[in-house]
C-alpha cells in the first residue's frame, strides 16, 4: 500500500454510481505472484467518508429492497450469472494475473462456473420460496417465516476465492442478496481489477432489474481501524467475512459491541485419520491422493487436509514414504502474496518449535514471486498429544502434518483434543474391516468438524442444498450455518418474522391461507403446497 500514487485512480461504486473515492487515504495496485511485481491500474484506499456514504446509502434503500418482488431479485441473480458466463474470457484473464492461478484448469473450467451456478441457484430458492421456510400454526392462530434484515450487509471477500467466494459475486454476496438485504462489498486487495470487473457487470444487471441501484455497492480496501469502526455500525443488518482468524475475532468483537452477527469461516486443519486396514489396501493411491489434495491451488484452500494421522507399522511407514517422495519432488508453489509466503514459514516454525520434524520442504522457494516448497512434516502422537493447540497451527499453504499412532484408541484421543473444523476424514476399507474403528473415531470427531467425509480428500466442495460449509469454533463463528449451498446459507442474512393474530390481507404472501405461489409449507407439523381449508 501507498500514499496517493499519481496518475488516475479507478473510482468506487456507492449509491448507485461509479464515483471517485472521497478523501482516499492512498493507493494500491494488484501484484503479479508469480514474479512479485506490481500491475494494473491503481486503486483507492478509501476513507471513512467513502464508508458512511456507502452505510448510508445501503440502510436507506434496505426498506424498498425488502418489499421488492421476488422476481425481480431472481431475475437480477440469473442475468448476472449470465453476464459472468458470458464475460468469462476477460474474467479468467484478470484473475489469472492477479492471482497465479491456473487459467483453464482452475478458474474457467472450476470457479467461474461454480460461481455462476450458485448465483442461479439463489435464485431459485428466491423463486420457490424454500429459504423462507412458512410455518403456519392454525390452532395457536401463528405464522413465522424468514425475511429481510431490513439493513445492509458487509461482505468481506477472502484472497483465495476470486470468484466464488469475491465479496461482489460469491456465495455470502448471493445469499444476502437473495433475502433482500443490501450489500456492501469489502473486495480483497490482491485482486481489485477482477473485482471491479464484476463489480461492473453487477452493477450492469442491477440497473436492468428495477431493483434500487445502491442495492449493490463495493468498496477495494480501506484500514483495519475504519474497518472495526464499520463492523460495530449498528446500521448494518450482518457481516459475512472469510479470512484469518485473528482478523475475523477482531472484527466480530467490534460486531459484537453493536449486536450485528456476523458469520466468519476463520481457520481449519481438516484432520484426516487413514485406518489401518485401509492403508493396506490402497496405501500407495491414498498417499498420491492426500499429496494432489493438499498441493491444489498451492494449498491455499479452507479445506486443505492439514494434519494426518497415520498407523505405526509397515503399511503406515510405506504412506509416509511415498508420500514424503510426492512432496519432495515436488517444485516450489506460488502463494498469494508476500504476507501469505511469511505467514506460512511463520507456521513452519511454530511447528518445529513444537517439536515436528520436517521430512520435505519448509523454505521459501528461490527466485522472484512468493513460492512455497511443499512441506510434509511429521510428529509421534504422545508429542503431539501433549501439546495439540500448537500442533494445529494452520499454514495456509502445501503444507501438512502427519501423526504417527499407534493404535485406533490414540487416534480417538487426538480427535478429542482437535479444535473444531470445516471437515473431517476418516478413511475405511471397502470390505469394512474398519467399521468398528471407524465408529469409535466418528462418535468423536462428528462433533468437531462440519461435514464428516467418508474415503476422499476434503479439498472439494460441492454447490448443494446438502452441503456444510461451516463447522465448530474456529473454523466458523457459529456452527449453525453454512457459507455454501442454497437455500441454506441465505438463512444468515434472514430474520425470524411471526405473525399473531394477523389478518389474510396484511400477511406476507407465503403466509396466507390460499398460498396463491403454491409453495411447500409446514401447516400444523405437516409439509404441504396445499391451500388452507375455506380460503378464498
Amino acid at each position: 500500500m501507498s500514499m496517493l500514487a499519481p496518475g488516475p485512480i479507478e473510482p468506487v461504486l456507492v449509491d448507485g454510481q461509479w464515483r471517485a473515492s472521497q478523501s482516499p487515504l492512498g493507493s494500491f495496485r494488484a501484484e503479479d505472484p508469480a514474479r512479485g511485481e506490481k500491475i494494473g491500474p491503481t486503486f483507492p484506499i478509501s476513507s471513512a467518508a467513502d464508508i458512511e456514504a456507502a452505510l448510508a446509502a445501503g440502510a436507506a434503500v434496505a426498506a424498498e429492497l425488502s418489499a421488492a418482488p421476488p422476481a425481480h431479485i431472481a431475475d437480477f441473480l440469473d442475468a448476472y450469472a449470465d453476464a459472468i458466463d458470458a464475460d468469462a474470457a476477460a474474467l479468467v484473464v484478470l484473475a489469472s494475473a492477479e492471482t497465479a492461478l491456473a487459467a483453464e484448469t482452475r478458474l474457467r473450467k472450476v470457479e467461474l462456473p461454480r460461481t455462476s451456478g450458485q448465483l442461479r441457484q439463489a435464485a431459485q430458492a428466491v423463486r420457490s420460496y424454500s429459504w423462507t421456510q412458512p410455518v403456519i400454526d392454525t390452532g395457536a392462530g401463528l405464522r413465522t417465516h424468514r425475511a429481510p434484515l431490513g439493513k445492509p450487509v458487509l461482505v468481506f471477500g477472502p484472497n483465495n476465492f476470486p470468484y466464488a467466494f469475491n465479496a461482489i459475486s460469491g456465495s455470502d454476496f448471493a445469499s444476502a442478496i437473495a433475502a433482500r438485504n443490501p450489500v456492501i462489498a469489502k473486495a480483497h486487495p490482491l485482486h481489485p481489477a477482477t473485482s471491479q470487473r464484476l463489480a461492473q457487470l453487477a452493477h450492469d444487471a442491477l440497473r436492468r432489474s428495477g431493483l434500487p441501484a445502491a442495492a449493490v455497492q463495493m468498496l477495494y480496501h480501506f484500514d483495519n481501524a475504519l474497518g472495526l469502526q464499520l463492523a460495530g455500525d449498528a446500521r448494518l443488518g450482518a457481516i459475512g467475512f472469510t479470512g484469518s482468524r485473528a482478523g475475523g475475532l477482531a472484527l466480530k468483537a467490534a460486531a459484537d459491541k453493536a449486536g450485528v452477527p456476523m458469520y466468519a469461516e476463520l481457520s481449519s486443519i481438516n484432520p484426516v485419520f487413514l485406518l489401518p486396514r485401509a492403508l493396506a489396501e490402497r496405501g500407495t493411491a491414498l498417499a498420491q491422493e492426500f499429496f494432489a489434495s493438499c498441493t491444489m491451488g498451492s494449498g491455499q484452500f479452507c479445506t486443505n487436509p492439514g494434519l494426518v494421522m497415520v498407523p505405526e507399522g509397515a503399511t503406515g511407514d510405506a504412506f509416509v514414504t511415498a508420500a514424503q517422495a510426492q512432496f519432495a519432488g515436488d517444485s516450489p508453489r506460488i502463494l498469494f502474496s508476500r504476507s501469505g509466503q511469511e505467514n506460512v514459514l511463520r507456521a513452519i516454525a511454530a511447528l518445529k518449535s513444537a517439536g515436528a520434524q520436517v521430512l520435505s520442504g519448509g523454505s521459501a522457494g528461490e527466485g522472484g514471486g512468493y513460492h512455497i516448497e511443499s512441506t510434509l512434516l511429521a510428529i509421534d502422537a504422545p508429542r503431539f498429544l501433549a501439546d495439540p493447540l500448537a500442533l494445529q497451527t494452520e499454514a495456509f499453504g502445501p503444507v501438512s502434518l502427519i501423526v504417527r499412532t499407534r493404535d485406533v484408541s490414540e487416534m480417538v484421543e487426538i480427535a478429542a483434543v482437535l479444535e473444531g473444523s470445516l471437515t473431517g476424514t476418516i478413511y475405511r476399507a471397502a470390505d469394512g474391516s474398519d467399521d468398528t474403528a471407524w465408529s469409535a473415531i466418528a462418535a468423536v470427531l462428528r462433533y468437531k468438524v462440519g461435514r464428516l467425509i467418508a474415503n476422499k480428500m476434503p479439498t472439494g466442495v460441492a454447490v448443494s442444498a446438502a452441503m456444510n460449509h461451516g463447522g465448530p469454533f474456529p473454523s466458523t463463528t457459529h456452527p449453525g450455518f453454512t457459507a455454501v449451498g442454497m437455500p441454506a446459507a441465505i438463512h444468515r442474512f434472514s430474520a425470524l418474522h411471526s405473525y399473531d393474530g394477523v389478518p389474510e390481507g396484511l400477511l406476507p404472501v407465503e403466509l396466507r391461507d390460499g398460498n396463491p405461489e403454491g409453495m411447500q409449507r409446514l401447516i400444523d407439523g405437516r409439509w404441504s403446497d396445499a391451500a388452507l381449508t375455506g380460503s378464498a
